[in-house]
């Protein structure tokens, strides 16, 4: 039996969705935690560079965006080569999107830092997206540390 295909978004929804992303994108350069907390459910599950696994968005902040969002610059997803995917019953999506930021060596010098993720949200009653799972990785060969110095704008 041929596989069904795959449950592609419709154009609202993704272009929802993108702005979702953009949206939490400015917040990841700004080193906004305050400004990112209410695109993420409180008891959110994820997986990352520096965490196996993490419950809860206050363990994923402390854990996970203080090692990164400071240490690095320039974060954006590529939203022209982003996916995404959708229930039938617009309840939830699932982004599946490119990113690239800037890292930076022990020296100060600036290096590319790509990678990809998986983003699921959930629609809430009100109709605005919350992430319930992100799963963000590094690209291939791509130094996982990085020694910038920006300021946590507010927690």
């Amino acid at each position: 039996m041929p596989n069904l295909p795959l449950p592609e978004a419709d154009a609202a929804t993704s272009a929802l969705v993108k702005t979702w992303l953009a949206d939490f994108a400015a917040r990841v350069r700004d080193v906004d935690y305050a400004g990112a907390y209410p695109f993420w459910h409180d008891d959110i599950v994820i997986f990352g560079t520096f965490q196996e696994l993490v419950r809860s968005r206050q363990r994923w902040t402390d854990t996970q965006w203080d090692n990164v969002w400071p240490r690095t610059a320039d974060f954006a997803f590529d939203l022209d080569n982003t996916l995404v995917l959708a229930s039938p019953d617009g309840a939830m999506a699932v982004a599946v999107t490119p990113w690239a930021s800037t890292g930076f060596h022990p020296d100060g010098t600036p290096f590319p830092r790509p990678g990809r993720a998986t983003i699921v949200l959930a629609r809430q009653p009100d109709g605005r997206w919350v992430g319930v799972h992100s799963h963000m990785s590094l690209g291939k060969g791509v130094p996982q540390d990085s020694h910038g110095k920006r300021p946590v704008k507010a927690r």
